[in-house]
């Protein structure tokens, strides 16, 4: 039992480093890593979503979908594709260390496109 129990802080310890390290690479502190609900805001910050998406973590269901949209916000924020936003929702043990302590650098939100843009720049001039 006590060798399970030593085990399974020695996961915690390395998941609060994978994710002190994720926290590094994007400019934060890593130390936020371990205070509670701070950590929310600055995965939310890390995504590019704004400040009130926080508050969907404490809604049932609604977090799930939260946690699975700002989780895909970090890993698009490090270059990443979908299929790494499932290794992130569904094996987080695996992939939060790889986003840690690989090469994957962070590249912040995209700027806005102009040629993304819904309405044409000209309709709006005329």
């Amino acid at each position: 039992m006590a060798f399970v129990i030593i085990l399974y802080l020695g996961l915690i310890v390395f998941l609060i480093a994978s994710l002190w390290k994720v926290f590094e690479k994007a400019g934060h502190p890593g130390w936020a890593a371990i205070v509670p609900f701070y950590n929310i805001y600055i995965l939310t910050q890390i995504a590019g979503k704004p400040t009130w998406w926080m508050i969907l973590f404490f809604i049932p269901i609604a977090n799930i979908v939260a946690a699975i949209i700002v989780w895909h916000g970090v890993s698009l924020n490090f270059g990443k594709d979908a299929g790494f936003t499932v290794g992130l929702v569904l094996l987080g043990i695996v992939f939060i260390p790889i986003l840690g302590f690989g090469d994957a650098k962070y590249i912040g939100n995209k700027p806005f496109n102009s040629d993304d843009d819904l309405l044409d720049q000209d309709l709006l001039e005329s």
